[in-house]
């Protein structure tokens, strides 16, 4: 703790009050997620590995899907490192974790090596780092927090924004080739994870109260109860179970959508290679103002309403490409945005409600089990898409499953999110 409040010193010393050095914290978990986040764009992997290896469009997508699946395991335990530990080690962990876990990549013989080394070490790597910068900023900014933590993660939903196309570019490089990518993007990752994970610290014990946001107003404890749940007493209300559902869902319909993005674009939407690439990046962009989009407006509107809104623009965008998709780029684009961007708003709104729902004081323990509805979400989109392509041909028919999802979603929501009562 006392590192602690020696890194809140050096803000002051550099001649920045605490309420303004805070947003320095603020992007430097944006530059540690966009490392992160290069996950996204791993759909531009899977074509040139499905040639590389003679392998199926389920078995590509395995490593995506494991990368997915142990990153949201890995957050519970992370949540406990991050309490024990502090943020800056347990980012340093994780950080030498993703570089190996793309690094020993490089090396894979086979899908199924790959699968090992990039899904279950590099998604570990990722889930141990993703929450210290989350759990960081939730506590450096004590009301209505939504909007720094999506500018925060926006760096995850950017990133395919410029890893795709360096990746492509690689991939497409005979003197690199798609192994090498995966060797020159962990190095390249390991040192920026490291060298960042040096700046980030909790405030002092005794921030909170001193400064300008402090919980003191009918207003704010309203909006931020005073009630500080463990993790135990988390799993004891409705209200949890209600939040991990509708995560589940709408992390599976734009983990789906991430996860077959360039494969639709050629084969449903008819577009080349190139344009499909740009398309990925377009996306990205979505996704990262998702959310601070939904971060903003979760702030203002609160975890129930904010989820309704989402889970009726998933509705609209899965009927849209399931009646009118085929050959239509146009559209496609416009769904895959929406698709992209509600995800986004999904990891701004889930750890944000966390802490209207749960408290502060055992943040980092609790959003761990919430987030692992992103790895169930990640799961079950992998293997619709995946399968139901393998089973009729087109990826089409995944997206009225999604659109009753998103119905379901829509009656959890109304009934179960809720604040705790006292």
């Amino acid at each position: 703790m006392d590192k602690d409040r020696n890194a809140e010193r050096q803000l002051i010393i550099l001649g920045m009050a605490a309420e303004k050095g805070r947003w320095l914290l603020v992007s430097v978990g944006f530059l540690i997620n966009v490392c992160l986040g290069s996950i996204y764009a791993f759909s531009i992997f899977r074509k040139p590995l499905e040639t590389l290896w003679g392998i199926t469009s389920s078995q590509s997508g395995y490593p995506f899907m494991v990368f997915l699946a142990v990153f949201a395991i890995a957050m519970p335990l992370a949540g406990n490192l991050i309490a024990q530990w502090g943020p800056k080690k347990t980012a340093m962990l994780g950080g030498m974790l993703v570089a190996i876990g793309w690094i020993a990549a490089s090396f894979s013989p086979n899908i199924t090596i790959l699968t090992i080394v990039y899904g279950v070490i590099g998604g570990a790597g990722v889930g141990i780092v993703y929450g210290c910068p989350i759990a960081v900023i939730a506590k450096w900014f004590p009301q209505k927090s939504g909007l720094a933590i999506g500018l925060t993660i926006m760096g995850f939903g950017v990133s395919a924004l410029v890893t795709a196309s360096l990746m492509k570019a690689m991939i497409d490089n005979p003197d690199i080739g798609i192994m090498n990518t995966f060797l020159y993007s962990g190095i390249a990752f390991g040192v920026i994870i490291m060298l960042s994970a040096q700046l980030l610290s909790f405030p002092p014990d005794k921030w909170i109260s001193a400064g300008s946001e402090a919980i003191s107003s009918a207003h704010a404890t309203a909006t931020f109860p005073t009630l500080n749940l463990s993790r135990q007493a988390m799993l004891k209300t409705p209200s949890f179970y209600a939040l991990w559902a509708t995560y589940t869902i709408g992390c599976l319909a734009g983990l789906m959508a991430i996860g077959i993005a360039s494969p639709v674009g050629t084969e449903v939407a008819k577009l080349d290679a190139t344009m499909a690439a740009l398309a990925v990046s377009l996306f990205a962009v979505f996704n990262g103002l998702g959310r601070p989009i939904f971060g903003a407006i979760t702030d203002r509107l609160g975890p129930k309403h904010s989820a309704m809104l989402s889970f009726i623009l998933i509705f609209a965008a899965s009927l849209m490409m399931s009646f009118f998709g085929q050959e239509n780029a146009m559209l496609y684009l416009v769904a895959f945005c929406i698709l992209w961007m509600c995800l986004g708003g999904w990891l701004a709104l889930a750890p944000t409600a966390t802490g209207i729902f749960f408290g502060k004081q055992y943040y980092a323990q609790n959003y761990g089990i919430v987030y692992t509805a992103y790895g169930a979400g990640a799961i079950l989109g992998t293997l619709i898409s995946g399968s139901i392509k393998d089973i009729t041909g087109s990826y089409l028919d995944a997206f009225p499953i999604v659109a009753g999802l998103a119905l379901l979603g829509m009656i959890i929501a109304s009934i179960g999110l809720n604040p705790v009562k006292r």
